[in-house]
């Protein structure tokens, strides 16, 4: 089965065949990261050769160059490099470059809001396009069915953690967000089937969240990461995985900003599946939340 980039990723295909690269890449060897940067950085290049041209402008092997295919979708690589050829066609046919994200210190505040503007559509969209629904669905069903939600962050993944909690709690859903490391453990330890627990971590490695979510793991209740780097520590103690994009860290906004705006997208999706899942609790919750805020509005 042949599809190309735009079937495969979604979205426009150069753009999404370097958000996949860009999340796979954690989870590749070296070798692999080689063929796959290869691929996104010279799609027309790459479609020019073969399986064993490609290996040897790598300095890889051709059963690594199949590998890497596969990985990003492809039975194997002859589908690949038709996808590259024709999205190389596609690239040829007058396209504009893509706008720079890389703000100088010196920039004029309208340049500096035009890449950021772009920064943030291409972050949904890579987001958007790598989200596994299958696994999303089976998050919204656990919370939905929750006695309780737990959900874990620490920094910038804490405010995220604090906006799906304040969420849950508008359709009347009980939810508890931890950023402290100590809480979330002893938190953690009261869980049981029939429970969930959200954590949230760009990196998939930081280990304030890492742990309550294996305590809650072994705890019997169900698990979900949201996490930039599908194949990280977090993932271990996950019963469901929702991967975001993978940040373009620069100097002047590190990943934790980037990375945020994915994951408040992925939240976002959770609630409203949610919210879908429990409509007729929901509404009543919603619009008593609203009645009773509504004077401090006037």
């Amino acid at each position: 089965m042949t599809r190309d980039l735009e079937e495969t990723f979604g979205g426009t295909a150069a753009s999404a065949l370097a958000s996949k690269v860009r999340t796979l890449t954690p989870s590749m060897t070296r070798s692999m990261q080689r063929v796959a940067e290869a691929i996104a950085g010279d799609p027309a290049g790459c479609a020019a050769l073969t399986v064993t041209g490609l290996a040897e402008r790598t300095g890889t092997s051709e059963a690594t160059v199949v590998r890497t295919a596969r990985l990003l979708g492809y039975p194997g690589y002859r589908d690949l490099r038709l996808a590259l050829a024709g999205l190389a066609a596609r690239q040829r046919s007058g396209r504009a470059p893509a706008l720079t994200t890389d703000i100088a210190v010196d920039d004029p505040l309208a340049d500096v809001v035009a890449k950021l503007a772009h920064d943030e559509r291409q972050t949904l969209a890579d987001t958007a396009a790598g989200l596994d629904t299958g696994q999303l669905g089976a998050a919204v069903d656990a919370v939905a069915a929750a006695r309780r939600t737990d959900v874990y962050g620490i920094g910038a993944s804490g405010l995220v953690a604090q906006d799906l909690v304040q969420k849950l709690l508008r359709i009347g859903l009980i939810a508890h967000a931890h950023g402290d490391p100590h809480l979330a453990v002893t938190n953690a330890v009261q869980l049981r089937a029939g429970d969930v627990a959200v954590a949230i971590t760009h990196s998939g490695t930081t280990g304030d969240v890492i742990e309550p979510l294996r305590v809650a793991f072994e705890r019997g209740a169900t698990t979900v990461a949201i996490t930039g780097r599908p194949g990280g520590a977090v993932t271990q103690y996950a019963d469901h995985v929702l991967t975001t994009s993978t940040a373009r860290e620069s100097e002047l906004r590190p990943a934790a900003m980037s990375s945020r705006t994915g994951q408040l997208l992925v939240v976002d999706c959770l609630f409203v599946g949610v919210a879908q899942r429990t409509y007729e609790t929901a509404a009543p919750s919603l619009a008593a939340s609203y009645e009773a805020l509504a004077h401090r509005h006037r």
